[in-house]
């Protein structure tokens, strides 16, 4: 079992009056975040807020674009074409260098959101294009790509620095991709389930479908919804179960391919 793990959750969510998970208590757990850009979720003033947040408690910083549906909150696949969606990744990770520069920090790392990483993660091509926008900006960003899919691929194929990530409150189909939202058991409330998955999962060191199936992939970090209820709890109860196991959480390095 690895002895370093990287935990990230998606947070900088709210929109105005509306507000959108709990960044603030997951800041204090997780040690990586994925904040939003304003497309999917998230503005000016919630970005400014989850940066200044983030840097106080010494998380690593990374943008997470979307597609431009805040209704949707980016969950509604759209048609889009490689051009706009390197101008996409590209015009969204921009706003998050500047927010996170003037919070006294920085960009690290980015990670595609919703619909587009879930697009991205079957079509090879829309996920080049969206890290070529991505390294047009940043040719040493972390690229946070879903294990084992076309994302994965790309990113290897751009020569880019990576790291690799599983999901601790999504079940996998078994084709290796996320399970549709929609369908029973795709979403994983149960802390208990979700420690002793993630443990399973790091111990053989590869993903398990939701029927069992063992696929061998690299993992380097583990993420958790900041938009569901219980995320809290789930995030404090698999950092207590990976320390008691023996890791050391810390912020992912983040290799080129070899």
């Amino acid at each position: 079992m690895t002895r370093q793990i990287d935990l990230n959750a998606d947070m900088g969510e709210s929109f105005g009056p509306w507000p959108m998970g709990a960044d603030a208590a997951l800041l204090k757990i997780i040690t990586s975040a994925n904040i939003a850009c304003g497309f999917h979720a998230g503005d000016p003033d919630v970005m400014a807020q989850a940066m200044a947040q983030a840097v106080e408690n010494g998380v690593g910083i990374g943008a997470h674009p979307g597609l431009p549906d805040l209704q949707g909150f980016g969950r509604r696949r759209m048609q889009i074409a490689p051009t706009e969606a390197r101008n996409l990744v590209a015009y969204q990770l921009g706003a998050a260098q500047a927010m996170a520069r003037a919070a006294g920090g920085q960009v690290r790392h980015l990670k595609l959101h919703g619909a587009l990483a879930n697009m991205a993660a079957e079509d090879e091509a829309l996920a080049r294009a969206c890290y070529e926008g991505a390294l047009a900006v940043d040719p040493d960003i972390i690229l946070v790509v879903i294990t084992g899919t076309k994302q994965d691929t790309a990113a290897r194929g751009l020569g880019a620095r990576m790291a690799n990530e599983i999901f601790a409150d999504r079940a996998y189909s078994e084709d290796g991709l996320l399970m549709d939202r929609r369908l029973p058991g795709a979403v994983i409330h149960n802390a208990d389930a979700v420690c002793a998955r993630i443990l399973a999962m790091l111990e053989a060191r590869a993903l398990i479908t939701a029927q069992g199936t063992h696929l061998p992939v690299q993992i380097d970090t583990i993420c958790l919804h900041g938009d569901t209820q219980e995320t809290v709890k789930l995030a404090y109860s698999l950092r207590m179960a990976l320390e008691s196991a023996g890791m050391t959480l810390c912020q992912f390095k983040g290799a080129r391919p070899a």
